[in-house]
């Protein structure tokens, strides 16, 4: 665009993609489960952290105390 023309598309650029194979795109979903379900126990492991982080600073306990 240097020299003020518009660019000009090659019509390469427009053609569809050929469809995926079956075997890749079932590779595809496999991988893209594979990588929710990884995230999901992070998630989960994050949160049963916190969550025992919290309980423990709830838990009413006082070291001091020797009956």
């Amino acid at each position: 665009m240097a020299n003020g023309k518009p660019e000009e598309f090659e019509e390469e650029a427009f053609e569809e993609s050929p469809a995926p194979e079956p075997e890749n795109d079932e590779v595809a979903k496999a991988a893209a489960i594979k990588n929710s379900l990884t995230k999901r126990r992070v998630i989960d492991e994050l949160l049963e952290e916190r969550k025992l982080q919290r309980r423990l600073r709830d838990y009413d306990y006082d070291l001091d105390d020797d009956k």
